[in-house]
């Protein structure tokens, strides 16, 4: 499956938000040394409940906008 996210750092908690196939993710993280996208794999990861090896950011991996991969997702 591949997803389209809107990327908001900085910001004072972390949320994967999903509305009307809309996804947003608000990070805690500043993007410094891919700590944003580390952020966000991870709440990924549990959004999905999937491992973080099933995650790959396959297009956006400097910008706010992204397309992320999801192996082996329902």
């Amino acid at each position: 499956m591949i997803i389209y996210i809107k990327v908001y750092t900085n910001c004072n908690k972390s949320e994967f938000v999903e509305e009307n196939n809309v996804y947003k993710a608000y990070l805690k993280s500043i993007p410094v040394n891919h700590k944003a996208n580390e952020e966000l794999v991870s709440l990924l990861k549990n959004y999905f409940q999937i491992p973080k090896k099933s995650i790959e950011i396959i297009k956006g991996l400097t910008g706010k906008n992204k397309v992320v991969l999801i192996k082996n997702s329902i």
